[in-house]
């Protein structure tokens, strides 16, 4: 930024070396925040991993972190971390005082401690947004001292009140989606290019697993629910589609199950796809097979698609889903139970139909990226105590509207 520019400068600092869901929510804010009053900074620690190359195939600049600390997923809490962090402290403190940088946002656990220590002795705000369960240790332990502000993603993910406790600076904001973008998409061209691109016949049902694959998105259980249909309902053509990365070798652990359960040849591990919805649209149904989550990304983009979802009674799922109108609820950890709702989604073409109508116009009215950029720029302005920060911003969301629709036109 030159001198003359009075733009508010938000830092979005990413340590993570693979692309998740809070890399395409922080996108969506970073790309739709109003230009006239907000300069957005991201800076990334890994400059050549996927993140790097996700902004930059989104056209969207980054500076490299001054230090290259990114300590370790999951690391030891002990005193050692505390001395790796205390030693980039100086390095990041300068970087946000000469770059000007009022709100430092930070979107997972690494950079909360990492970047929210130095937003602190900087003198920027510190917004940390909290994308994991109400029982993570930094929730709990953390961030009731350390953040100005706090953001969750679904109620369920949002910490519980107590003497000790963030709820008293925590807001529920939802993950944003460009809902508009959403239309431009055919089902059934969709359907057409994944059969084509994995060789099945036009009447199997593609059935999905979409996201990073790690022990709370229960991917052994998404294998374990395909057996359970083929031993309920062995006249049904199915193949199960894993689509994202795997942590800690779990595709390993996926294929073993499914050769073990005779369903191997049924299930086709495609990685992380990027763009994904033409894949998620492409799908008969999507699984979300996951346990605490907060609330996933895949589970609304399907909603907008098309496509419908059967998930987990868990986590923030039940906030999205409605249960028969806008989606399934099943039973967590029961294979048994997946299995019997595909058969009854795809046995009843009308409650088929009523799913996928309902959740597609529920989906569109709650996880817009206006109402998401409206309601983070009223954070902002709670932090900076500029009232004229949201007027200015609801101007904007009508901008942002118009934006979409013509994006949308765009991409038909």
């Amino acid at each position: 930024m030159n001198s003359g520019d009075r733009r508010t400068v938000v830092c979005f600092p990413f340590i993570g070396d693979f692309v998740g869901g809070s890399h395409m929510s922080a996108l969506g804010l970073i790309r739709n925040l109003p230009k006239s009053l907000f300069a957005p900074l991201v800076v990334l620690h890994d400059t050549e991993g996927p993140v790097a190359e996700l902004f930059r195939r989104e056209g969207v600049d980054f500076d490299t972190a001054p230090v290259l600390n990114r300590l370790e997923r999951a690391g030891a809490r002990n005193g050692a971390a505390a001395l790796n962090v205390a030693r980039t402290l100086p390095a990041l403190v300068r970087y946000l005082r000469d770059k000007r940088v009022a709100i430092v946002h930070t979107n997972d656990g690494r950079a909360h401690l990492v970047w929210g220590l130095a937003a602190r002795l900087a003198g920027s705000k510190h917004l940390w947004h909290h994308r994991g369960d109400s029982s993570s240790f930094g929730l709990r332990h953390i961030a009731p001292w350390l953040p100005n502000r706090l953001v969750a993603v679904s109620r369920f993910a949002s910490p519980r009140p107590g003497l000790f406790s963030a709820a008293g600076k925590c807001s529920v904001v939802h993950s944003p989606f460009d809902v508009m973008k959403m239309v431009g998409f055919e089902r059934e061209d969709a359907r057409k290019d994944v059969i084509a691109a994995i060789g099945c016949s036009p009447e199997t049902k593609l059935l999905g697993y979409v996201g990073t694959l790690v022990d709370r998105k229960r991917p052994i259980l998404f294998v374990e629910a395909l057996a359970a249909l083929r031993r309920l309902e062995p006249n049904v053509e199915f193949t199960g589609l894993f689509l994202g990365n795997a942590l800690n070798g779990l595709d390993d652990v996926a294929r073993s199950r499914a050769e073990a359960l005779g369903v191997s040849n049924r299930i086709h591990f495609l990685g992380f796809r990027y763009p994904g919805e033409p894949w998620i649209a492409g799908l008969d149904a999507l699984l979300v097979t996951a346990v605490n989550e907060p609330l996933g990304r895949t589970l609304v983009e399907a909603m907008l698609l098309g496509t419908p979802v059967i998930a987990t009674n868990s986590g923030g799922n039940p906030e999205v889903v409605k249960d028969g109108e806008t989606g399934m609820l099943v039973r967590p950890d029961d294979p048994d139970e997946f299995a019997k709702a595909c058969l009854k989604l795809f046995s009843n073409s009308a409650y088929y139909r009523h799913i996928v109508d309902m959740a597609r116009s529920e989906a569109r009215s709650r996880f817009s990226i206006e109402r998401h950029v409206h309601a983070i720029t009223a954070v902002y302005g709670d932090l900076l105590g500029t009232g004229d920060m949201r007027r200015a911003d609801q101007v904007h969301a009508h901008t942002v509207t118009g934006h979409a629709r013509g994006d949308s036109v765009r991409n038909r």
